[in-house]
């Protein structure tokens, strides 16, 4: 069996795992980054997927959260040096199209983007909105990349104490217990706010009717109009690239097609990872960025942990599944209302109503019938992704479960589950749905890719139930309380052992603030240091 060593071993190499190698080697440690697929990235890549000359980025694609985050503000230059370029919306950011038609457009600006509403009270609503999460955005911030269970979280509590007072921190408490759809209602009378971000809920794991909403949608807004909607140009798999090289760059010892089967303990706490045939020490830490089932339910030893914790771990809940449909296009998408096709991403949804129905129906385990359909148009920004005068559609479809029981219109048999037939069945209606509103749609399709969710659950163990957000991200197992609330937060009971990925504080998306909180955490001077510091400090 061969066997290596590093400092640190980082298991699972996607967006955390990648941020958390790079900071760690950056400041000298010595590390071994596994993936069990041929490529790091986790669920970031890209590739023609439909026909030859159309790109499409196969599972996550927008970066404003990783723009707007500490891993880009550290590594950013280094993976611009490498190759990455983003393409970006300076005009319309997204958009959404109810049933009757109606267009509700966001922009860059958010005076264009409040011209569109046809209340004056909520344009000062929302500029209110906007303005307040930008006055306390570093506070804010502070709190997801922090440790909320440790004296870091004081910072932040007290910076956004001295900002806004007693008022707004219970404000802000106050909104982490309301629902979107609430929060909308309260703030608003028209139509717009509602169909505009509500659906955007669903990219956070979210539901309409979900608590934490109300905190949820002003940060979806103000981060938008702050940092748009980025794309990698040539789509994400270069995205990845820049990221092999800078790891390469930094002597990260990355091991792909490498499956950890067990993390290996010495002394009590976690001393390495070891899979068929290999095994890899580690002198100081190791970080795995999985899910607490895998974590506490497969790869560690029986008894490492308590009853209680491993009891925890098998009851995590994953969300709703999801599933994506791309489509290669031989021309511009027809929209019957022309302003939809310079807009990046449209939610076909009339908000908080339609989208909390599907929600409700893919909970039971049923096909929405009336889908809330994620429509990026990324060729709007990056137009190398597709031949000169085409388009393709990349389809986003977070309101279907993992394992149907019925079809909510009646019409699609889910009795063998998500087979092909089942698939194309059901992105035919998808694509139904969109061509409603872009009459003509169907006769331009060349070239089409579904990825069901138990395609997702077969790529990425990460994804329980076919769920890319890596677990539900209720109240219940958010913030506070993730991932469990017998282990809520990154140090686990296993000396040496840390846990990061999507899974973790502060959730999914392509920040790395996890991955990015814990190497820091591993990098920062131990009490005894800090006492030595003081002791020989020149006073």
């Amino acid at each position: 069996m061969s066997r290596e060593t590093a400092d640190v071993v980082v298991v699972g190499a996607g967006i955390n795992g990648m941020a958390a190698a790079a900071r760690l080697a950056k400041a000298g440690r010595s590390v071994a980054l596994v993936e069990a697929h041929d490529r790091i990235g986790g669920f970031i890549g890209s590739g023609e997927r439909t026909v030859p000359g159309y790109v499409h980025d196969t599972w996550s694609s927008w970066h404003p959260l990783f723009v707007s985050g500490p891993v880009y503000a550290q590594f950013g230059a280094d993976l611009h040096r490498h190759g990455l370029a983003y393409a970006n919306a300076d005009g319309p950011l997204t958009g959404s199209v109810a049933d009757d038609g109606s267009v509700t457009i966001a922009h860059r600006d958010l005076e264009a983007t409040v011209a569109g509403f046809t209340e004056p009270a909520d344009r000062d609503a929302y500029r209110a909105a906007v303005a307040r999460f930008g006055a306390h955005a570093a506070h804010i911030g502070g709190l997801l990349g922090t440790e909320l269970r440790s004296l870091d979280a004081l910072a932040p509590l007290w910076g956004l104490a001295r900002a806004g007072g007693r008022a707004e921190l219970t404000g802000y408490a106050r909104d982490v217990a309301t629902s979107g759809r609430a929060w909308l209602r309260t703030h608003f009378r028209g139509p717009e706010a509602d169909r505009l971000w509500a659906p955007w809920l669903l990219h956070g794991g979210l539901a309409p009717d979900s608590a934490s909403g109300g905190l949820m949608v002003p940060i979806f807004a103000a981060t938008l109009h702050a940092a748009g909607l980025p794309v990698v140009v040539g789509g994400a798999g270069n995205f990845v690239t820049a990221w092999e090289r800078l790891l390469d760059e930094l002597g990260v010892r990355v091991h792909t097609g490498r499956r950890v089967a067990r993390i290996e303990l010495r002394d009590g706490g976690a001393g390495g990872v070891a899979g068929e045939g290999w095994s890899l020490a580690a002198e100081q830490a190791v970080l795995a960025s999985v899910t607490p089932p895998a974590l506490y339910g497969e790869l560690l030893p029986a008894g490492a942990v308590s009853a209680e914790v491993h009891s925890a771990a098998l009851r995590y809940r994953p969300g709703r599944a999801a599933m994506q449909v791309h489509v290669a296009l031989s021309g511009p998408v027809p929209w019957r209302d022309p302003a939809l096709a310079g807009v990046p991403l449209v939610h076909l949804s009339d908000g908080s109503g339609s989208t909390g129905i599907a929600c409700a129906e893919a909970e039971a385990g049923l096909l929405p019938r009336r889908p809330t359909v994620v429509v990026g148009q990324q060729h709007v920004l990056d137009p190398s992704r597709v031949p000169d005068g085409k388009a393709a559609l990349w389809l986003q479809l977070q309101e279907v479960p993992f394992a149907p029981v019925g079809d909510s219109a009646g019409e699609l048999d889910t009795s063998g589950g998500w087979s092909p037939e089942l698939a194309t069945g059901y992105a035919r209606r998808v694509l139904d749905r969109v061509a409603a509103q872009a009459p003509g749609l169907a006769e331009l399709v060349v070239g089409m890719d579904v990825i069901t969710p138990a395609d997702l659950a077969g790529y990425n163990p990460n994804a329980l139930c076919g769920d890319p957000y890596a677990g539900s991200a209720e109240l219940d197992q958010s913030f506070l309380w993730r991932p469990l609330a017998a282990v809520p937060g990154h140090a686990t009971p296993v000396p040496r052992l840390w846990h990061i990925g999507a899974a973790t504080h502060p959730g999914a998306g392509l920040g790395g603030a996890s991955g990015h909180l814990v190497a820091g955490r591993l990098l920062a001077p131990t009490p005894g240091q800090r006492l030595r510091g003081l002791i020989t400090r020149p006073w």
